[in-house]
């Protein structure tokens, strides 16, 4: 009973991190949002300039994080889904398996 208990912490604590991962790479993403917004404030160039370099590292940082909760392969395929170029390759993956 003792290691069924255990392991049901540890699944919890793990589910824990994991969403906790999740949330920062979501976050993450959203945080990208900051620099294609930025340049069309009435703020000054040197405020913009902070801003924008400001979420870009932020950004960074806490999508490094959330792979590091969430593991090797689901912050690739997160950063897969993400990048321009495989967009193309899911549309004609989608289409083959219809």
């Amino acid at each position: 009973m003792h290691k069924e208990m255990v392991s049901n912490e540890k699944k919890q604590k793990r589910s824990v991190f994991y969403k906790l991962g999740i949330g920062l790479l979501i976050l993450s993403l959203l945080l990208w949002l900051v620099p294609v917004i930025t340049p069309f404030t009435p703020l000054s160039t040197k405020i913009k300039a902070s801003i924008i370099t400001g979420s870009i590292i932020i950004a960074e940082i806490m999508f490094w994080i959330g792979a590091l909760l969430v593991g090797k392969e689901v912050a690739a395929k997160f950063k897969s889904v993400l990048n321009p170029k495989n967009w193309r390759k899911h549309e004609v993956e989608q289409k083959h398996e219809k």
